[in-house]
């Protein structure tokens, strides 16, 4: 029987000082080990789920679990990478990455001697003195996910991580962070706008076709793993991704 790693039961949200609630009554399971997207429109209520999730919100009703126990403060059980890779400019590659074992009272000299052998995983062998302005953006994308792994938390929630990178560095990294997921076992729950990043990532992915957002329309992704971007030109995936893309529009017309 699957663990879940997150599970929503009847979750409502409401903005303080806003009439118009966010969510109603949602619920949502997401088992340990998964790789889950959730896409849709801009305002659509994507980001809110993080905040959820990680405790910067909470719930104006119902309960939030994580790895099947309620969590009123669900604040450090969560691994968080947002859009913007959020490196300190003045701290070094190995400095940025070490951050948050320094937050949590591990020594400098120890947290780099944790962080190090994992440098040259994450393809940053050699980088490690320099300084986040020397490198490119899919190299600081690493350093924050790698950051994001440092945390030690099983659940990771990625908020359009490769948004901001070229189409060639963009695909590269998708091919990198799945090798990673992998590789660590963790459980991904992954914000996207981009339907052919979803289908190649995910096991499973949540569309968002309302507000307020009442429930998540799940789609599993027909394609096993292991698996290439090659796969997301079989007749069943192009089937799924325009029956997507359909619904996306007219949610964005509506």
């Amino acid at each position: 029987m699957n663990k879940f790693a997150l599970e929503f039961q009847h979750v409502s949200f409401t903005y303080t000082g806003n009439e118009n609630s966010l969510l109603e009554k949602v619920n949502l399971t997401i088992n340990e080990g998964e790789f889950v997207s959730i896409i849709g429109p801009s305002g659509s209520g994507k980001s809110t789920l993080f905040k959820l999730i990680t405790g910067l919100e909470q719930p104006t009703e119902g309960d939030i679990f994580i790895n099947e126990v309620l969590a009123a403060n669900r604040l450090g059980q969560v691994g968080y990478m947002p859009q913007q890779d959020l490196l300190l400019p003045w701290r070094t590659i190995l400095e940025n990455a070490t951050l948050p074992l320094e937050i949590k009272g591990v020594k400098k000299r120890e947290a780099s001697t944790q962080v190090l052998p994992l440098l040259e995983e994450f393809g940053l062998k050699g980088v490690e003195n320099k300084y986040p302005s020397e490198l490119s953006g899919g190299m600081k994308q690493r350093v924050s996910f790698l950051r994001t792994i440092v945390n030690g938390t099983p659940l990771l929630l990625l908020d359009e991580p490769f948004s901001a990178l070229d189409a060639i560095t963009k695909l590269s990294m998708q091919e990198w962070l799945l090798a990673q997921w992998q590789k660590r076992k963790k459980t991904i729950l992954f914000i996207t706008h981009d339907v052919n990043e979803a289908l190649f990532l995910s096991d499973r992915l949540f569309i968002i076709t309302e507000t307020p957002v009442k429930q998540l329309k799940e789609v599993k992704v027909p394609l096993k793993r292991p698996r290439t971007l090659k796969d997301l030109n079989q007749p069943e995936v192009i089937s799924v991704k325009e029956k997507l893309l359909e619904e996306l529009r007219a949610r964005v017309k509506a």
